[in-house]
């Protein structure tokens, strides 16, 4: 059963042996992520899925993780050093992969030989949430595709349907994303204005607005991060949530949200 449910940015500067610092310019999103992680712990999941827009892709297929050992690191922003190995759940995915089959939903179970290399997609909130949950548990990721808006909330009610068949485990869905790139400091644009909306709907909890924003709003503000949003948004159809944003700015042209959709207990 799903347990917790939020959204949150992905830049490396977060993690202090990358940021070097800069991460001082992004306060409140490092303070948001932290206390994100810590709601995220007081749920216990067993399994955490983040979906993330670096992963693996492909164009026509929703991508999920099969494989059974997982590694990444920030070693290609300057920290080396910062390793983490963990363990996925391959029948949870292939449960998944199954259910969207059958829905009519192209997808693909990704095997190979080996550890799986996650991207920072998925390193950012790992990296939080490690220094907050301690225990061991498992993570799946997960890349979206470029199928409908329809069909990506589609695929979030899927991922539902096999964590409610799945009522012994505790799983959290994140949606790993930043909002605009396009951001120009100090001014209102396009990009800025895309944001600001997709904020305020998250707040409201407007799922039907966020699912039909206009194309060419989101064409134009450059995300990584709305249809990893819309799958969320597709895990929560028909629960009873009280989403909260935690934080959000752009310091430096890309905007960074922050929220919790606080799952009611059901």
């Amino acid at each position: 059963m799903i347990v917790f449910a939020g959204i949150t940015p992905h830049p490396p500067l977060l993690v202090p042996g990358v940021g070097k610092g800069e991460e001082k310019n992004v306060k409140n999103t490092f303070l948001a992520m932290e206390k994100f992680a810590r709601d995220l712990a007081e749920t216990e999941p067993d399994l955490v899925i983040i979906v993330s827009p670096h992963m693996i892709h492909f164009p026509h297929m929703f991508n999920v993780c099969g494989m059974s050992n997982l590694y990444g690191s920030f070693a290609n922003f300057g920290s080396p050093d910062y390793e983490w190995h963990g363990k996925n759940d391959p029948e949870f995915a292939a449960e998944i992969v199954d259910q969207a089959e059958g829905a009519g939903l192209p997808a693909l179970l990704f095997d190979a030989e080996g550890e799986y290399e996650v991207d920072h997609g998925v390193m950012v909130p790992l990296h939080f949430i490690r220094e907050a949950v301690d225990y061991s548990f498992k993570v799946l990721p997960i890349s979206y595709s470029i199928a409908s808006r329809a069909n990506h909330y589609s695929f979030g009610q899927m991922i539902a349907e096999v964590a409610e068949r799945r009522r012994d485990l505790r799983v959290a869905i994140i949606a790993s994303g930043d909002l605009s790139h396009r951001l120009v400091p100090g001014q209102t644009n396009e990009a800025a204005e895309f944001d600001k909306s997709l904020v305020e709907l998250i707040k409201k909890g407007d799922d039907f607005s966020i699912a039909n924003m206009e194309e060419e709003s989101v064409e134009q503000a450059g995300e990584c991060g709305y249809r990893s949003i819309l799958i969320l948004l597709g895990a929560l159809s028909g629960r009873d949530y009280s989403p909260e944003v935690y934080s959000y700015e752009g310091p430096f042209g890309v905007g960074y949200m922050v929220a919790n959709m606080k799952i009611k207990e059901s």
